[in-house]
């Protein structure tokens, strides 16, 4: 029997972490009664700090209660294990430490036997990272994890947790925004959607919300117009988007019916950002992980700027729906994946087996764990299925996209 786990979340937030900690804490409490469970708070901060909350029988009672919120009632932060200059200066650890050490010697001083992560790419490379010094120095600990992401980019799992969800959040996102289309003439909006090198929550939000268009009943007589209503244009980070040709289609749009409306990828045309701000010699800001940080350099904003004189804006409105989408409740198909993620984890973690828990896309979509040196982030969204041509052939945007091999 298993003595001690822990349990992290880490990274950005996603709608499924909330209820991922309450469904380990019901399984261990089905299975595993008592077993005692510790939540480090902030993810890999608080393992590195030792600070941590413990799981009362208060709280394995009404552990389906975590099902119903958004966020993570532990906490998240961004720490990479391997970033000693970066967690020194954030005063985590102290000069001349390694922070795998000092992690996995809070473990050890713990009685830690399991550590569950959850988090996406980052995390749980991170955790592998952690897994491997574990291992080569003997620890004797078992490392589980469960994949987050609202891109749904980690390599080789099929579906993350929260991503249906967030993309869900964001199609009902898009229904408030583009209802503005009307309170300017000749006014283009974008709604820009989380997804750093991955288009598919773009992607996946914009059919979303173009099959609700379809469902519902409009009345243009009046000016209650689904073609004003539609999303116009879907830019992702795989495709290169042809700024002239589309200009040049978007500005007959806007001509036609009043207005344009865009779902853009965060992602979508980073290279170019970068870029001009290099050129310019500008400091790229970058998180932790050396990632560009995009809400600083505002993609959004610097294509609608370059959109609007193209095609005769007069009014512009740019709209981020990553927050809104990232820390809602998990809807009900996420809610069916968590639990059958959370409690394989469980049961891996009673049989001292490692990795990440997902559908292996590359051994037909079994649900297992996966070996953390399998796991990689930055997984492309495959822009030549069916579903996502025929969404574009639906809207006038061109299908016959050029795959940008970078």
């Amino acid at each position: 029997m298993l003595k001690k786990v822990a349990i992290l979340t880490a990274g950005g937030f996603a709608p499924c972490l909330s209820s991922a900690v309450g469904g380990l804490i019901e399984r261990y409490t089905q299975e595993s009664p008592d077993t005692e469970i510790i939540a480090y708070k902030h993810g890999y901060q608080g393992l590195l700090t030792g600070d941590f909350l413990t799981v009362t029988d208060e709280v394995r009672c009404n552990a389906a209660l975590l099902h119903k919120f958004g966020g993570s009632p532990i906490g998240n932060s961004r720490v990479k294990l391997t970033n000693a200059a970066d967690l020194v200066k954030r005063g985590l650890v102290l000069e001349g430490e390694d922070p795998l050490r000092v992690a996995a010697e809070r473990l050890k001083a713990d009685g830690v036997e399991v550590l569950h992560t959850i988090g996406g790419d980052d995390t749980n490379t991170t955790a592998a990272d952690l897994a491997a010094y574990l291992a080569d120095n003997n620890y004797n600990l078992t490392v589980v994890g469960l994949p987050k992401t609202i891109d749904n980019d980690i390599v080789p799992i099929r579906q993350s947790l929260g991503a249906d969800t967030a993309a869900e959040c964001a199609a009902d996102f898009a229904k408030n925004v583009f209802a503005e289309h009307n309170s300017a003439a000749r006014q283009l909006i974008v709604h820009e959607v989380m997804g750093r090198h991955c288009g598919w929550l773009t992607a996946a939000s914009a059919g979303k919300y173009h099959r609700w268009i379809k469902e519902s009943a409009w009345l243009p007589e009046i000016g209650l117009d689904a073609r004003a209503w539609d999303v116009h244009a879907v830019f992702v980070p795989e495709a290169e988007i042809d700024l002239d040709a589309e200009a040049l289609r978007l500005a007959a749009i806007m001509n036609e019916v009043g207005n344009v409306n865009i779902f853009l990828s965060e992602g979508a045309g980073v290279e170019s950002i970068v870029h001009e701000m290099e050129e310019r010699g500008d400091t790229i800001p970058r998180d932790a992980f050396g990632h560009v940080q995009l809400d600083k350099i505002n993609p959004g904003a610097w294509f609608a700027r370059r959109f609007a004189g193209m095609i005769g804006a007069e009014k512009v409105m740019v709209q981020k729906s990553g927050y809104y989408s990232r820390s809602a409740a998990a809807n009900q198909y996420d809610l069916d994946l968590i639990k059958s993620m959370t409690d394989l984890a469980v049961d891996c973690a009673l049989k001292g087996i490692s990795g990440v828990i997902g559908q292996d896309e590359e051994d037909g979509d079994t649900l297992k764990a996966i070996a953390f040196d399998r796991i990689r982030g930055a997984k492309p969204f495959d822009v030549t299925q069916t579903w996502f041509h025929d969404l574009l052939d639906e809207i006038g945007q061109p299908i016959a996209l050029e795959v940008d091999e970078d």
